[in-house]
């Protein structure tokens, strides 16, 4: 398994400064409740570490939410700000299983 570096945030931390959840409560609990995967791999602890470009896929719901973290930031700023946090994914899923439905 080779070694990761660069900067890093905790999940919970990312989540809640991303505006996905909206207490930092909120998203310790989503990821220690095992409905947080990230790159694949089911989260289940608060303080695992999230890095650009990892995609994470969560439940809040009956919806389930995929993103890409685009980067990494050190306080919970406005919406705007926030979005430009993560990219998305979730839409094109929906476009896509909506066209092959068709």
């Amino acid at each position: 398994m080779p070694l990761v570096f660069g900067p890093a945030l905790r999940i919970d931390k990312w989540l809640w400064f991303a505006r996905c959840t909206k207490s930092r409560g909120e998203a310790q609990a989503l990821c220690e409740s095992r409905r947080v995967r990230m790159d694949g791999r089911v989260i289940e602890r608060a303080s695992a570490r999230v890095r650009p470009g990892a995609v994470l896929s969560y439940t809040r719901g009956d919806e389930v939410h995929i993103v890409r973290v685009e980067a990494l930031t050190d306080r919970r700023g406005p919406y705007e700000q926030a979005r430009q946090l993560y990219t998305d994914l979730t839409k094109s899923d929906r476009l896509t299983s909506a066209a092959a439905a068709v």
